[in-house]
């Protein structure tokens, strides 16, 4: 085996191996190492997708956001519909938006019908409502879940629209910036 000499003094950093000179760099030329026809033709491969990452990234945000705030809907948000000449009966908000509403309801209490417009409860606490009235636009059985999801429409006019506006602008924005408590310690009693 050769031995391998460095010239010190030419500081550029030539190196001496068998068979020739050769110039230290962390460049690697892949041009050298590549035989003549992979050279001289160049093939045509398909064209792979671009993906945008920033987009992806928030595709990937507003999904944790919606499931943020169905947590909300679903734990800390009661909802009853009212069903006439029966009383309220109790659904769990699956998803808000500015336009309309989602609520599941038990597979054994029914469904609406689409079309039928429904009056709606919002409990803020057990006494504490906020009413407003929907439309049916189309009902799925969830055969998962045992229920049947109702996508429906707020039907302007009827309540304050401002106050409903505003109300399903907290949801998004309280659910963008909440936090799960996953079990910190309550504190009983300061002096001690």
């Amino acid at each position: 085996m050769a031995k391998v000499e460095t010239l010190c003094a030419d500081k550029r950093g030539i190196t001496r191996f068998p068979g020739g000179w050769m110039s230290q760099s962390n460049v690697i030329d892949f041009q050298k190492h590549l035989s003549k026809e992979n050279r001289s033709t160049k093939k045509s491969i398909g064209k792979a997708p671009i993906v945008d990452m920033t987009e992806r990234r928030n595709e990937i945000l507003e999904s944790e956001r919606r499931d943020v705030k169905r947590t909300i809907l679903t734990e800390f948000v009661g909802a009853c519909v009212v069903v006439p000449e029966k009383g309220l009966l109790k659904v769990s908000l699956y998803d808000i938006s500015e336009n309309g509403i989602a609520i599941d309801i038990d597979e054994e209490d029914g469904c609406f019908l689409e079309n039928e417009e429904v009056a709606v409860r919002v409990y803020l606490n057990q006494q504490t409502y906020f009413p407003f009235v929907i439309k049916v636009n189309h009902v799925f059985q969830n055969n998962d879940e045992g229920t049947y999801r109702h996508g429906c429409s707020f039907v302007k006019g009827t309540v304050n629209d401002k106050a409903l506006f505003h109300f399903v602008k907290f949801i998004e924005t309280v659910s963008a910036s909440l936090e799960r408590d996953t079990g910190d310690i309550m504190v009983s009693n300061l002096n001690k």
